[in-house]
């Protein structure tokens, strides 16, 4: 093994020579060397278990080797990418020339205000907006994002609240990807900001119904939203009144208010248990009331109406279920049930309207509404016209309707806002968002195939891809996979996506287990000591592609973010040679060394989701999947991995350390790039501009390595 010196030697040679060659245009990949991170060992004994950490110093943010370490890797990155550079800028174009870079969102009614937000071209933000009494009338700006962005390499808006009289707004801003946000309030008749400037807040923020009281929620040391302060307009924020304080680490904290405006709701939320608290919204100095104590593993979610209240449940009924229960007293031992349990399908959420209660549902991976009339109880569902699709509820801001909004898309449709009258049912199309130059949607197929898991488990695969295309094992493809939280990968339409489809390449989405597709108890099957289901799954979906001619293991890309980039190291580290190129996004790796650590942020949360480590049955478990415990001295495939510099949900040491004992352990020639963003986080680029670099670059790389040139 080189000694410490002799590594860093090594690391400051490999840094200089990647930044000569890159000023100098060399673009032979052969001539240049990559970083080498020095080792620093780290050793952690754990249930009679020794573990060796050579990379841990590069935890140390505030180290400034650990910084020239990244910018090292940026620099060879950026130099052994330099021969596609123009490739990269024609991709660029190609991907904003199928965007209408000035544009409309379709306008949204509350009370005589029309909001709506628009972008102009050349600009990377949105420009939020509004009219007063119709369509026709004068425009008035409420907040250019373009504005508040300049000086700032990162921009991201948190929360958008207008006061219930329509005279303020309060919002907040992020401006180096930290999720950290700090929240203005703006007078909108006098265009000023009012002195209330409040720091350290999260997502959450309601007006009460006085037009004066604000609540919001603020992050502890680890990141997790743990405080409810309410604050009066015009006093200083270091007297703002604490509401509630969550002191268990393993539960964050949310503020909301139902469509009827009448409540306000404090929701307790651990990954497997909720609690809800409620509140008359123009009664903000009283105290909020319990509905139910938290129960280990009961979730229980509200909605308003009149003289009731609505709760989607769990209790006794794994894919949800729905109770009513009068507003006087709904402690639980007077929930009714409403809408049964069924073991085939799921409710993902409710939607509580003057006339019309509406259930969003998935029943055999595909997403479903049901509207329910509260005055007769009659039910019936809302059509849709292609066997793979998706589509999402808009706000629907106005309680007194019998219109409901939502967006419909699909693999081949681009995205469409509708509206739907629950009385007639008939449907409006409002907005179908154009993609230009001259997008056909007949010249696409989509289809859902299913693969067989290693236990006899059927897979759903989604799939979309130019027609002609012939299934003889020469076709690349681009497989995604998350398969974690319960969370769903939509079949959802990308005018970026094109850029791969229109070179040949079919695009799939493997809906494995840890997702929520099949329900609850798919998500169930893929966590905590089931979690190696998640892999095999995505392993089953690669080989049945195989298997049916779709493509072959010498055109197989690859491409998952967060905890979808634990899935790319799990599988890589297991079938190596099943795969070309692997994507990996922000991953989540070092699933020991975080989980850990309580002062990681989401760590504690998270117990539920992956086991705790302090465990040993856990411990064991865990270890026998960690992408970075598990890398070995064997051949691996092409890697770009990704992170961010400020990244709260994945530290950005994970994807580096990963990156730095790969390059130490593999035994293949094969490239392997660590991209870090010095100045973002989680979610990478936040300007749709830069975004769509990012992803020129990604699309750059991975046509590279098939020798698509243009």
């Amino acid at each position: 093994m080189l000694s410490e010196k002799r590594f860093i030697a090594y690391l400051q040679y490999a840094a200089l020579l990647s930044f000569i060659l890159c000023i100098s245009g060399c673009t032979g990949r052969q001539y240049i060397a990559p970083p080498a991170a020095k080792v620093i060992a780290k050793a952690d004994t754990l249930h009679g278990d020794t573990r060796i950490d050579n990379y841990y110093w590069l935890r140390e943010k505030s180290n400034p080797e650990v910084i020239k370490y990244l910018e090292a890797e940026n620099k060879y990155t950026k130099a052994m990418m330099r021969h596609t550079e123009k490739f990269q800028e024609q991709l660029y174009k190609e991907l904003l020339g199928r965007i209408k870079e000035t544009d409309l969102s379709v306008p949204e009614k509350i009370d005589d205000y029309y909001y709506y937000s628009r972008t102009e071209e050349g600009k990377q933000y949105s420009i939020n907006c509004r009219k007063k009494g119709s369509l026709e009338a004068k425009e008035e700006i409420l907040l250019d994002q373009n504005a508040l962005a300049e000086g700032h390499d990162y921009f991201r808006i948190g929360i958008f609240r207008i006061s219930p009289d329509h005279r303020l707004l309060a919002y907040s801003v992020d401006t180096n990807g930290s999720e950290t946000y700090t929240l203005y309030v703006k007078d909108l008749i006098s265009g000023e900001l009012l002195e209330d400037k409040v720091s350290n807040t999260y997502y959450s923020v309601e007006w009460a119904n006085d037009n004066k009281t604000i609540f919001y929620n603020v992050l502890d040391k680890a990141k997790r939203p743990y405080q409810l302060y309410r604050h009066e307009l015009g006093s200083k924020p270091r007297n703002d009144v604490l509401v509630y304080h969550e002191k268990d680490d393993s539960y964050y904290l949310s503020i909301s208010k139902t469509k009827s405006r009448q409540y306000l709701f404090i929701t307790l939320k651990s990954n497997t248990t909720t609690e809800v608290r409620y509140l008359k919204a123009d009664r903000p100095l009283d105290d909020f009331i319990v509905m139910h104590p938290r129960q280990h593993k009961m979730e229980y979610y509200i909605a308003h109406h009149s003289d009731k209240f609505y709760i989607r449940t769990n209790d006794k009924a794994k894919n949800f279920k729905v109770m009513e229960a009068p507003v006087e007293n709904p402690t639980k031992s007077n929930w009714q049930e409403l809408v049964g349990h069924r073991d085939s399908v799921k409710i993902d959420g409710i939607e509580a309207l003057k006339n019309h209660l509406v259930l969003y549902e998935r029943e055999n991976g595909l997403k479903k509404m049901r509207i329910m009339n509260l005055a007769n109880h009659e039910i019936h569902y809302v059509d849709f016209p292609e066997p793979v699709y998706t589509f999402r509820p808009n706000r629907n801001p106005d309680f007194n309707t019998n219109i409901l909004r939502f967006t419909y898309t699909s693999l081949v449709t681009p995205r469409s806002v509708y509206d739907y009258d629950m009385d007639e049912r008939t449907r409006e199309l409002k907005k179908r968002y154009e993609v230009l130059g001259g997008y056909d949607p007949s010249l696409y197929q989509s289809e859902r195939i299913f693969a067989k898991a290693s236990d006899g488990t059927m897979v759903p695969i989604s799939l979309v891809y130019k027609k002609g295309i012939v299934k003889d094992g020469n076709n690349p493809l681009f497989l995604y996979g998350y398969g974690s939280y319960g969370s769903s990968s939509e079949p959802g339409f990308s005018s970026n996506r094109l850029s791969l489809l229109d070179r040949g390449f079919l695009y799939a989405i493997a809906h494995i287990r840890g997702g929520g597709t099949m329900g609850r108890y798919w998500y169930e099957q893929g966590k905590l000591l089931h979690k190696k289901n998640t892999f095999t799954d995505f392993i089953a979906c690669a080989e049945h592609l195989i298997a049916e001619k779709y493509t072959s293991r010498a055109k197989l890309v690859i491409n998952g973010g967060s905890a979808g980039g634990l899935l790319m190291g799990a599988v890589t580290n297991m079938r190596p040679a099943l795969f070309k190129v692997v994507i990996a996004k922000v991953p989540f790796v070092d699933v020991i060394n975080t989980m850990l650590d309580a002062s990681i942020p989401l760590t504690v949360i998270e117990y539920e989701e992956w086991g705790n480590p302090n465990e040993k049955e856990h411990y064991d478990y865990m270890k026998s999947y960690s992408p970075y415990d598990n890398v070995e001295a064997k051949k691996y495939p092409s890697i770009l991995i990704t992170a961010g510099l400020n990244d709260p949900r994945v530290q950005y040491w994970e994807p580096a350390k990963w990156a730095a004992k790969l390059r130490a352990f593999k035994t293949d020639e094969n490239i392997l790039l660590l991209k870090t963003k010095m100045g973002a986080g989680h979610g990478g680029a936040s300007g749709r501009y830069d975004y769509l670099k990012d992803i020129a670059f990604e699309y750059a790389f991975i046509f590279d390595l098939f020798g698509i040139e243009k």
